[in-house]
């Protein structure tokens, strides 16, 4: 997907607003300028950084569409991705959690300067994330799906709709992720990499044996 791709594509999905569109432009370039200080997104990346960070991102809006009302949790949040780009084009209270004190600073310096009512950040381990039943939960470059699914169980219950990007691995994942977890797991393909795919889950729970050492 090229540059211009991504923009058509926010563009006819979303039918993004003139200030919804600033407040991309300004997230991008806030990005970019902070990358002189942190490595927020990889650096082969930054001149396709609409494609492989912006739209892969708003790619997991659409992914869940049937969620109810609440919460969206975003698990190592980094730069902001996807759950800033989610809190610009949505309206759902989005919960960023990130441990790194860096990455919290910037990321509660990019609410402010964007003005961004419905979001916020957790600073801390998603373990200590106090209990919750998340509408949505995203994880995009967190970890392995079955560590995932083991720190984040604490914040979903049966409702809640998980989307995870896994990259090529994401069938490998899944499989070693469902000898523990049970779930209506299914795997979406990526709009910006016809090799990357989505996890898309709901329902997930743990797959616990009683008598087995």
């Amino acid at each position: 997907m090229t540059e211009e791709d991504a923009r058509l594509w926010l563009q006819t999905r979303f039918d993004v607003p003139r200030g919804t569109w600033d407040r991309l432009e300004r997230y991008v370039a806030v990005i970019l300028d902070e990358m002189e200080r942190q490595n927020l997104i990889a650096e082969s990346t930054r001149p396709h950084i609409w494609a492989r960070h912006i739209v892969d991102s708003a790619q997991l809006i659409p992914l869940a569409d049937n969620a109810g009302d609440g919460k969206w949790i975003d698990l190592g949040s980094g730069a902001g991705l996807p759950g800033i780009v989610v809190a610009i084009l949505t309206q759902r209270p989005v919960e960023m959690v990130e441990s790194r004190r860096k990455r919290i600073d910037f990321l509660n310096d990019v609410i402010a300067e964007l003005g961004l009512p419905n979001a916020a950040v957790f600073g801390g381990r998603v373990e200590s994330v106090p209990a919750a039943a998340a509408a949505v939960i995203s994880a995009r470059a967190y970890a392995p799906l079955p560590k995932l699914l083991e720190s984040a169980e604490h914040l979903a219950d049966e409702k809640t709709i998980w989307v995870m990007p896994k990259g090529r691995n994401a069938q490998n994942e899944l499989e070693a992720a469902t000898r523990s977890w049970q779930g209506a797991f299914h795997v979406e393909r990526s709009v910006t990499d016809a090799d990357s795919a989505i996890i898309v889950a709901q329902a997930v729970r743990s797959v616990r044996r009683k008598g087995r050492g």
